[in-house]
């Protein structure tokens, strides 16, 4: 309550005021018709005002606002991409049993519309993802996640994240699984048990970044298609993925 105790007081402070001035009007002119015409002229026209400033120009203003942090998160975005996605995700899929399927499913994005994808983020974001990573390939996904250790924890400090719960879920994801693997020591003899919990947290991952990376995908090939087309062009679901433009 005392946090709005001001918004009262300045709300009747106004009112008040706005009374005092109608009684100087009246007692200069003493004119009460013309007083109460424009007052209710001036109440008549609240509705409408409310209507103009808060639902359609505060509207447009809002909607404004949303597309230039969009853009600025997506920048964001295709920086993770760069630096950690793309290396994460051929390494999630290759350890992928099901990884034929998926290429099968997603190897023609380059010729999707923009509502192919659209049905892709539903359709792999309810997929059973499994993987099997072996402890020598868990040794060299550890020492990948921590040498970009400072580049994940920068991006979760960016205050643009906490407008995408989706992509600050897949940081914490990634990022939990940078520390568990840094926790240990060791990745020989490890137990099944252990081995299991962290194929885990790489399915957690796994499923994260290929949703995410559809979605960036997405937004690519709407407003950049010169980085779409590098994109798919290094994409881990085509077999024959190469960065050389050969047509």
């Amino acid at each position: 309550m005392k946090h709005f105790r001001w918004q009262i007081f300045l709300g009747i402070g106004l009112v008040a005021l706005s009374a005092i001035l109608y009684f100087v009007h009246f007692l200069i002119f003493r004119d009460s018709h013309h007083v109460f015409i424009y007052l209710l002229g001036d109440i008549a026209f609240v509705p409408m005002e409310v209507l103009l400033v808060t639902l359609i120009i505060h509207r447009l203003l809002t909607v404004r606002e949303k597309k230039s942090k969009m853009r600025k998160l997506n920048m964001v975005i295709g920086t993770f991409f760069s630096e950690v996605g793309t290396d994460l995700l051929k390494f999630f899929s290759k350890n992928d049993p099901k990884l034929e399927e998926m290429i099968t499913q997603l190897s023609s994005a380059c010729d999707w519309p923009q509502k192919k994808f659209t049905k892709a983020v539903r359709q792999f974001s309810h997929r059973k993802y499994k993987t099997h990573v072996e402890p020598k390939d868990i040794s060299e996904l550890c020492a990948f996640l921590v040498s970009k250790r400072n580049f994940l924890i920068r991006l979760l400090g960016n205050p643009t994240l906490l407008e995408h719960d989706s992509f600050t879920d897949l940081l914490w994801a990634v990022f939990h699984l940078a520390e568990e693997l840094a926790s240990r020591r060791s990745f020989e003899d490890v137990p099944d048990t252990d081995l299991a919990h962290i194929n885990g947290d790489i399915e957690r991952a796994y499923t994260r970044i290929v949703v995410q990376w559809l979605i960036y995908m997405k937004h690519l090939k709407a407003s950049y298609p010169y980085l779409f087309s590098l994109a798919m062009r290094k994409s881990p679901f085509n077999p024959n993925a190469s960065v050389v433009v050969k047509e």
